[in-house]
């Protein structure tokens, strides 16, 4: 599933319908990652509510996106913010290694350039 701009999406959660989505595309990615990465998108529906999607930038690396529809008036701007700054923090590593996988695996960059 691709986005605007050559933006690939990995995952996303979605509070309305109360679904989560993964990329097969993006299988060989380790089920504890997988796991991780679940986690966190329905974590933060449920806090925030709305849309929240993990995608990949075009350059490989890994941005959080969110949005809520517009008569949503339980949804949280203010805690969006400080919840995905929160989780660029937190899972700095995971990010990173993700971001790794994507060039190496994806956009086929050699190893040792990344």
């Amino acid at each position: 599933m691709e986005t605007n701009n050559n933006r690939i999406v990995l995952c996303g959660a979605n509070a309305y319908d109360k679904k989560y989505y993964f990329n097969e595309q993006f299988k060989g990615i380790p089920a504890s990652i997988q796991e991780e990465l679940h986690v966190m998108c329905v974590l933060f529906t449920e806090e925030v509510g709305g849309v929240f999607t993990i995608v990949f930038e075009e350059d490989g690396s890994v941005s959080f996106d969110t949005e809520s529809y517009e008569e949503d008036i339980l949804y949280d701007d203010v805690s969006s913010g400080l919840l995905i700054h929160d989780m660029k923090i937190k899972r700095k590593e995971l990010l990173e290694a993700l971001s790794m996988y994507y060039r190496v695996f994806i956009l086929q960059e050699p190893f040792e350039e990344v």
